[in-house]
This record gives C-alpha cells, structure tokens and sequence, in this order.
C-alpha cells in the first residue's frame, strides 16, 4: 500500500541538480522567464514566433503591408470623389465620362471593406468607411429631398419615347397615369404623332409639335416656337404656358448625342448645343421657367454646368434617390431632365418603363 504521507511530487534530478516539476517551465518559455513564445503566420503566410499576446513588429508590419491595396484605392477614391472637377479633359473628355458615371463609385465601398476584412487589416477597413462616408456626403440630398412644406399645383412630365417606339399609345397611357398637367417628349416620329394625340389629347387639350419634340398641356399655350440650338435638326422648342399662377416658360430639349469610343467621350456637338441653349436663356424674360428633355448628360458632367447654374435639377430639392432614365433595361445615368427657375419642386420620381429604350420621369412643382 502507497504510503498517503509520501510527497506526490518527488524531487527530479535535472543536470546536477534537484527541481520541482510544478515549478517547472512551460515550454517555449524563453531561458529569462520572459512571456511565453506564441507561434503565429502573418497575413502573408509567413511563420513567426512572438512573445505575449500582444502582435509583434513584424506581425503589425505585415498587417499594415496587407491592406495597402485596399487602403490606397480607398484614399484615391475618396480624392476623386472631392476633386473630381480637376480630373483634366482631355484626351477624350475623360473628366465628363468620369462626372457621368461618379455615383457607381459608391460600389467600391462594400467591395473595398470585404477586402480589408479579409486581410484583417484595420487600416484599410478605416479607409474603407470613411470613403463610404465621403460618398453618402456628396448623394446625400438626392436621397434626403422629398415632398416638402409646398404642396404641387403643377405635375409634369418627360419622357423619350424612342423614334422606334413599337407600341406609342401604351406609352402614351403610361405617362397618364401621373395624372400630368404638362407632358413633354422626344423622338416624336410623324408615324407616331397621331397615336400620341388619340390618347393624349382627351386630357391634355392643349399641344404644340415641333420637329421631334412636343408639348402638351392642361393649361393654355398662349407662344410657341422652335429654338435653333443644333443647325440641321429641329427638336427643341419654347412655349408660353397661361399656368395655374400666371405665365410660365416652358422648355423642351433633346440634346445630340454623346457616344464612348476609340476617340473618348464625344460631346463636342452636345456641348455646342449646350452653349447655344444658354444664350436662348439668358434672355429668358419670364421668372418662372422649367426645362424638359433628354440632355444627354448627367447633372454632374461639368459639360451641363452652363445650364445647371441658371436652372435648379429637381432632384438635388425634391429627389428621393439617383433616379436613373437610362438604358431602360437597367439604367445606369439619369440623362433626362426636369430643371426649373422661380418654381419650387415638391417631389421627383421616375415612372415605369414604356416601349422605350428610357423611363420617363416626373416631378410635382408649386408654380
């Protein structure tokens, strides 16, 4: 039988002299009794051995080297976001194509914060957010508008219908839905015309067509004529509208088009038209003014500024997101317009698609 008295932890002999094992050192302690060593891989799959729990110098270098490519798109999106006018133009109008598309970069927030935390690498996930808060400061009215105090009295409407437009009296049934007062289109064909009249004026009694453009409306339209903004092509007009408040200049424009290719963004032609449009409206005698059409052109390409600072978008006031018109399918760019002067836009909004390669959008004014 063990005697109970004997000590249960017998004295070793180790290299000459006597030791207790509970006294005994862990191993991978260092020699000086230091922290014990932790055997760890860096990011970068790299073994390492460290003492304490806490990451070693080697470990936060290696963390900081694996976020570098997620951290230094973040900071070069950020820039681009804020200093997007010094983008240079040329070649090929890249600044404008940049403008055109700038809110998609929004999409590399997710993208770039999936990265960081894949890499652990908290440098970069900080890079990450803040390029998320950078962009949600420069959209954020578009999103934070909506109805205001005012309450409408006009609702108008713009739409291209696409000269290939293979059902125009659905189409047409579509923009009334919006109860519209004013309803403005582009790519008016001389085949479609009377389709757009048989539904349009059983409620809108009052039209003017001009070239590929018309305008119809509820209230009176006491003047009208073409405006010659792009020699050789008759799709822009003015018109006088007795509004429920008075007389209102009413505007309907289909801008050229603008085309991506070998050469770059090509704007020259729109951009003209651009330049001919504002002389037409710096002698714009009337206070209260809306423009209608397809700019071919977002709010952001700094080729549409000439306009922007006379006439007020009515998404940066009354928007409730991007409100994006084209292509139809899937729309990536809001290039069709409801811009105003000595009105106050209440609400913006897209409509259904249609038979048309763009939605019609639709805003609700006090005039």
């Amino acid at each position: 039988m063990a005697d109970l008295r004997e000590d249960p932890y017998p004295d070793v002999y180790v290299g000459g002299g006597f030791s207790d094992p509970a006294e005994a050192p862990l191993p991978g302690t260092p020699p000086d009794g230091t922290t014990p060593l932790v055997e760890t891989t860096l990011p970068d799959g790299t073994p390492t051995t460290e003492t304490g729990p806490e990451p070693g110098p080697d470990r936060r270098r290696a963390m900081w080297r694996a976020g570098r490519i997620p951290g230094a798109v973040a900071v070069v999106t950020g820039l681009v976001l804020v200093c997007h006018s010094f983008v240079p133009n040329t070649p090929g109008n890249l600044g404008s194509l940049l403008e055109t598309l700038l809110p998609w970069t929004g999409l590399a927030v997710p993208a770039l914060l999936l990265a960081a935390l894949l890499r652990r690498s908290v440098p970069a996930v900080i890079a990450a957010l803040l390029l998320g808060a950078v962009w949600f400061a420069v959209f954020a009215p578009l999103f934070l508008g909506g109805r205001g105090d005012a309450e409408p009295n006009l609702t108008v409407v713009t739409h291209n219908v696409n000269a290939d437009n293979p059902d125009p009296a659905a189409t047409a049934r579509t923009l009334l839905a919006a109860d519209p007062d004013l309803v403005a289109l582009e790519e008016v064909t001389d085949d479609a015309l009377p389709a757009y009249r048989k539904v349009l004026d059983r409620r809108l009694t009052h039209s003017v067509h001009i070239g590929t453009v018309a305008l119809w409306s509820r209230y009176p339209i006491t003047e009208s004529r073409r405006l010659t903004i792009d020699p050789g092509w008759s799709r822009s007009l003015r018109a006088l509208v007795r509004g429920p408040n008075g007389p209102l200049a009413v505007y309907v424009v289909h801008l050229p088009s603008v085309r991506v290719g070998v050469s770059g963004f090509t704007v020259a032609r729109r951009d003209d038209a651009l330049t001919a449009l504002d002389r037409f409206l710096d002698h714009e005698q009337q206070k209260r003014v809306v423009l209608l059409g397809d700019l071919n052109g977002t709010t952001t390409d700094r080729g549409l500024a000439p306009l922007t600072s006379r006439l007020r978008p009515v998404e940066d006031l009354a928007g409730t997101g991007f409100g994006f018109s084209w292509p139809a399918a899937f729309p990536i760019a809001r290039i069709d317009h409801i811009l105003t002067r000595g009105v106050t836009p209440t609400d913006a909004w897209t409509l259904p698609a249609t038979g048309s390669d763009h939605r019609p959008i639709a805003a609700g004014l006090r005039a």
